[in-house]
């Protein structure tokens, strides 16, 4: 869905925009879209994640984080971060596209495909977008697990909302909180993006090249 629904709008968007060619304003928004339908079905997952991996976390099982979850803190407290998570997932989708189009068009100009120029791509394009958005995921962060550190700091007891964790985190670590863990980010959204567009870009090459030999065979 996420990537049927980029693939349609950037083609849609790039026609209108700029007919027969690239748009870098169409690949951003096209992202900015799948991600809104990306981030209405995995905030949920995200929250639970989060607070599992939390130093001595006191949940086992996810069923049981689930049910403590919507006992104490209700349906909402699933979608607690949602609005900060599109906040982070929007510029860093934005960003992830953009870059790895406009890579693709300097080591790919033909786009063939090429499984090379699709690791490098992806992989450059989620280092650059996971460095710029850190700030954004370390108060999306925050407001999942409610750390007690922080919330020793904040003087309602409870963090809600965007501008409420960016002054919490300023309190606890100053401006250099805001970028930690950058490196680990990094790290990990490289593979994770090399990954992901050269599966993706294997297989919609294997589809297409299917769809062509039938087309001819007919």
């Amino acid at each position: 869905l996420y990537f049927a629904c980029y693939e349609k709008l950037k083609k849609t968007l790039s026609d209108i925009i700029q007919a027969g060619g690239n748009s870098h304003v169409a690949n951003g928004a096209a992202g900015c879209v799948a991600t809104l339908l990306h981030d209405a079905a995995m905030n949920p997952a995200e929250v639970v994640k989060q607070r599992m991996q939390m130093y001595n976390s006191p949940y086992q099982r996810v069923t049981d984080c689930v049910r403590a979850v919507w006992r104490n803190e209700g349906a909402g407290a699933f979608y607690r971060s949602y609005t900060t998570q599109l906040t982070m997932n929007i510029p860093f989708q934005a960003i992830h596209f953009m870059t790895y189009e406009f890579l693709q068009e300097q080591l790919n100009p033909h786009r063939q495909y090429n499984p090379g120029s699709h690791v490098v791509s992806g992989a450059c394009a989620g280092a650059v977008a996971a460095a710029a958005t850190t700030p954004l995921d370390v108060c999306k962060t925050l407001l999942n697990t409610q750390e007690s550190l922080a919330l020793s700091s904040n003087i309602s007891g409870h963090i809600t909302g965007m501008a409420n964790a960016f002054r919490t985190v300023y309190q606890v670590g100053g401006v250099t909180a805001y970028f930690r863990g950058v490196q680990a980010r990094v790290i990990y959204q490289m593979p994770s993006t090399a990954i992901a567009w050269s599966v993706y870009e294997f297989f919609k090459y294997i589809l297409t090249k299917r769809q062509e030999e039938r087309r001819v065979g007919k």
